[in-house]
């Protein structure tokens, strides 16, 4: 899983922040119950749920934020509410919750200006449950979507700034799985499935940091299926590219060994 960084971190606090800070003041309410909440003026329910999160209990600060919905849906407090709701659980850890409550709000609230921060937090709710390359990655493809989602929506606000950085990881971490497949195969001796996964790199993931692998192990498979042309071709990508890699030096000589004399037309 990858780890919260303290960037992300900064822009949720301050996200938060502003919409507590347009939320109003209001005192500390008494003790909340856990499971039975019972009616009460909105301002004060509001409150409630926002003390419960100032103290860390973030599961009920957002079933509270849900009851402010709930008990006065046509109040602005219930917007508020909506998205606070989905940020507790977010820092709750539950996903799941975090994105239909900010699904929510935005099929409600499509223009609003805290809009932005729902498709975030959407994408943040992904990306924080990508697994290693070792499991499938259907949730990466999701944290992949949502994240340019963010970035075609919002270009320049700092949320779409995060995203790119987030979208760098992902492409590379996708790349990951496609070369972890396609040695597979090259073990198995599959050389043809493995070629079209280290193509696949080399033409959708071509800036992560497995491109020069990938080169290599198409001038590896190239030569095991007795396409030599093709080996040069890769060999000569590799090197205009990564010249000084040791996937390089690879390429070089077992071109020398396997088609010295093989030259491009």
């Amino acid at each position: 899983m990858i780890a919260r960084s303290p960037l992300k971190l900064a822009i949720l606090a301050a996200a938060s922040t502003a919409m507590l800070l347009t939320a109003g003041c209001g005192g500390r309410a008494g003790k909340v119950r856990d499971t039975a909440f019972v009616a009460r003026d909105v301002e004060t329910l509001y409150n409630a749920a926002k003390d419960r999160l100032d103290r860390g209990d973030t599961t009920v600060a957002a079933a509270l934020f849900d009851e402010v919905e709930r008990q006065h849906p046509y109040s602005p407090w219930a917007r508020r509410a909506q998205l606070m709701s989905a940020f507790s659980y977010y820092v709750a850890k539950d996903y799941t919750k975090s994105i239909q409550s900010a699904q929510r709000f935005l099929s409600i609230h499509p223009g609003n200006r805290d809009a932005p921060y729902a498709y975030y937090l959407i994408a943040l709710c992904y990306y924080e449950q990508i697994s290693d390359v070792d499991r499938d990655q259907k949730i990466t493809g999701q944290a992949l979507t949502a994240l340019t989602e963010v970035v075609r929506r919002y270009p320049n606000t700092r949320y779409a700034a995060d995203a790119r950085v987030k979208l760098d990881l992902v492409n590379d971490h996708l790349a990951g799985k496609e070369m972890q497949i396609g040695r597979y195969y090259e073990r198995s001796g599959r050389w043809l499935a493995a070629s079209l996964r280290f193509r696949n790199v080399i033409e959708n993931y071509q800036t992560t940091s497995h491109a020069p692998e990938a080169l290599y192990r198409m001038v590896e498979s190239s030569l095991t299926l007795g396409m030599q042309e093709e080996a040069l071709k890769y060999a000569a990508v590799l090197g205009n590219n990564y010249p000084g890699s040791e996937w390089y030096d690879k390429a070089y000589k077992l071109m020398g060994k396997h088609a010295p004399g093989v030259t491009a037309k």
